[in-house]
């Protein structure tokens, strides 16, 4: 169970009706959204932790719509909030004091797959699953995969800069991209579109907008990186006994498939246990319950992917850190352990109270991360249940507290919200990672950055604010 956060924000004045019709003129009156039940949906996002208010939503379908959309914004000063597929999980996306928001859904094609260059472009509203099937029918793979990528647009993926489990081999969002195409506060257009892997032409301000979630302007398009489909996939899903085992297993993994190993998740066993409990058909894969889990993943170029997992883990088993695995012995059951990794989330909510972290840390040092937080978190709060799990293999951990199982309602557990995040982000930053791994700022860790960003790179991050964004309309009150 998420409960919404209550933020604080000043309300904006209400649009005049002759500018909502203006506004309304530009995408056509069908795709101006005002009626109250069909607003909802983009006011409030998956869990149900923030709640906003907009008077108009416009579901533009070309760039010049959405240049001209910022143009009159820009002439009004009419705040706007660009939206995606509005699955985001700090409420970047969700209009806060009453902005307009920029909802990209029917902007939403494949403009171009170039094999030669190994490219796609894509526009912003593109669904990422549609991309990865075209990309798939084009003879090719696009390596981004997150468990919301039945509805995520690629837009909104780029603007918090998503990872996913493929960022081990692949790199996250950002380094997919090649260039974007962008709509300023003033509605000029930045046509940085490229297919070039090579372009030394001045300063990369595209990775100015990924990142910025719609602070700078908003991505209208993007040319994304293409790469061989592999010939081979084998799955594994292993039991372990602690975090450091996971790391051994990590390594002789990394030795033995380079940079043919492409995901590596680390699951505590209360993640097993709840998905088993409520998720629909999921089983645990091994025999036992094990404290720990890794599901992890080698692709190949030739077909040698499974020879290359049975190796890793009889080293494994040899070295001690393996108790116990599965290898996939089909595509069904690839399948089904994915299906149980996935279900975590969702399968946390039925647990009640839930406070969720995205860091991430040197790989290095996870094991004594979790190890010091869940020390930390249960002094807080006795009897909370830590539920972390992520990506191993690039640092980042999904470090969630479930409430415990009795003696607190959830409103009590999550009274404590910003007290668990205190305790669990300074052991974070002491070992040199980050508050914010994959998901973003949004409004969610807004109040926070500050004091963990470099002094000197918030006041430059204000100062391209500023410069991009004088009149303060792109995206308010987030991040920044």
């Amino acid at each position: 169970m998420d409960l919404p956060i209550a933020i604080s924000n000043s309300a904006l004045p209400p649009l005049s009706p002759d500018l909502i019709a203006r506004f309304a003129a530009i995408v056509g009156g069908k795709y101006a959204v005002t009626d109250a039940d069909e607003l909802a949906p983009y006011l409030t996002e998956a869990r149900n932790l923030f709640h906003g208010r907009s008077p108009l939503v416009l579901r533009p379908a070309s760039t010049a719509e959405v240049s001209a959309i910022c143009r009159l914004a820009n002439e009004h000063r009419v705040a706007l909030v660009p939206q995606g597929g509005n699955t985001g999980l700090v409420g970047g996306q969700t209009p806060l004091n009453g902005e307009v928001v920029v909802s990209m859904r029917r902007l939403d094609r494949i403009r171009d797959v170039d094999t030669a260059s190994n490219t796609m472009t894509v526009e912003a509203g593109a669904i990422l699953q549609t991309i990865q099937q075209r990309a798939d029918e084009a003879g090719r793979f696009f390596p981004l995969s997150l468990a919301a990528e039945g509805s995520c647009t690629i837009g909104g993926n780029l603007s918090p800069t998503a990872g996913g489990p493929c960022a081990l081999a692949y790199g996250v969002a950002r380094d997919m991209a090649l260039g974007l195409e962008v709509a300023l506060a003033d509605g000029r257009i930045l046509n940085g579109l490229s297919k070039l892997k090579k372009d030394n032409t001045g300063y990369d301000l595209r990775n100015l907008f990924i990142g910025a979630e719609g602070t700078l302007g908003i991505i209208t398009a993007a040319g994304v990186k293409l790469f061989p489909k592999p010939r081979s996939v084998q799955t594994a899903f292993v039991g372990l006994r602690t975090p450091a085992d996971a790391l051994k297993l990590l390594a002789i993994s990394q030795d033995e498939a380079a940079g043919g190993l492409t995901s590596f998740e680390l699951l505590a066993g209360i993640c097993v246990d709840i998905c088993v409990r409520h998720g629909a058909g999921i089983r645990d894969p091994l025999t036992r319950r094990h404290p720990w889990y890794v599901l992890m993943e080698v692709s190949s170029s030739r077909d040698d992917a499974a020879a290359a997992v049975e190796t890793i883990l009889e080293r494994g088993i040899k070295s001690g850190c393996v108790e116990d695995a599965a290898i996939a012995a089909s595509l069904q059951q690839r399948a089904a352990f994915w299906k149980l990794r996935e279900t975590i989330p969702p399968a946390q909510k039925r647990e009640g109270g839930s406070i969720k972290h995205d860091i991430s840390v040197p790989v290095a040092a996870i094991p004594a991360f979790i190890a010091e937080a869940n020390a930390a978190v249960v002094k807080l709060i006795p009897d909370a249940r830590p539920v972390p799990f992520g990506h191993l293999g690039d640092g980042n951990i999904h470090y969630n507290v479930s409430q415990p199982v009795s003696g607190m309602t959830p409103q009590e557990f999550l009274a404590r919200w910003q007290e668990v995040n205190a305790a669990v982000f300074a052991i974070a930053l002491r070992m040199g990672g980050s508050i914010s791994a994959e998901h973003g700022i949004g409004v969610l860790k807004r109040d926070d950055l500050p004091g963990v960003k470099d002094r000197t790179a918030i006041e430059v991050m204000r100062g391209i604010k500023a410069l991009f964004d004088p009149l303060g309309i792109m995206n308010p009150g987030k991040v920044l």
